[in-house]
């Protein structure tokens, strides 16, 4: 694969979603060819994956909710992001493989001691070896990210069944993220997400010339 695949991460309300968006028009100006993409739910299946995780007419148990993430994510970067990347254009990806373990190893509480011999192989066939050279990790105190999603809510934004969890399962959600990174500091940058906007956006730009050139 001679693309770029850059991940976006963090907490619901981090802002991550608009920055990808700006990266990837301050990439196309110049000159890159540039996939934004997202999980779950960018493909046709995805749709229909994401309308049984999020809408809320059905909870799914914590084992099934990380099984039908991985099912969509697999369609994924077999439908979108394996071929953006064979053609050598830059994927920006909005959540990815670390949202599983933020939210559903570290938020759901699952036992890790109980997946621990299958994890990892359910992960790399969901991953189909795609993984991203750099992740910006959104970093915002859960307080203000829960303020965030409170005022999209009021301005008409229809909250998931993830938005609506309560402030602790965020905050679980958070430190999940926080261990990655310190886990894997070189991969994980963090980015200070409580920032104004314009300085967000300087400092993926930063980084991503270290990564692109």
């Amino acid at each position: 694969m001679s693309g770029h695949f850059i991940t976006f991460e963090g907490i619901d309300g981090c802002g991550k979603t608009t920055q990808r968006r700006l990266t990837a028009a301050w990439l196309r100006e110049r000159g890159h060819d540039v996939l934004e993409t997202f999980e779950p739910g960018d493909t046709a299946l995805g749709v229909e994956i994401r309308g049984l995780l999020l809408n809320g007419d059905h909870v799914p148990a914590p084992e099934t909710e990380l099984l039908l993430f991985l099912a969509d994510r697999t369609q994924h970067v077999r439908e979108l992001i394996q071929p953006a990347l064979e053609r050598g254009a830059i994927v920006l990806c909005d959540r990815y493989t670390d949202s599983t373990r933020a939210y559903q190893l570290a938020g759901r509480s699952l036992d890790a001691s109980v997946l621990e011999n299958s994890l990892e192989s359910m992960l790399q066939v969901a991953e189909l070896g795609a993984k991203p050279e750099i992740t910006l990790w959104f970093d915002l105190p859960v307080e203000e990210a829960c303020g965030r999603m409170r005022g999209r809510v009021a301005i008409g934004e229809a909250a998931t069944r993830l938005d609506e969890e309560a402030q602790s399962f965020h905050e679980r959600v958070r430190q999940g993220f926080s261990a990655i990174h310190a886990a894997q500091p070189e991969r994980v940058r963090r980015v200070d997400a409580s920032a104004d906007v314009e300085a967000v956006q300087q400092h993926i730009r930063q980084l991503l010339t270290e990564l692109i050139g």
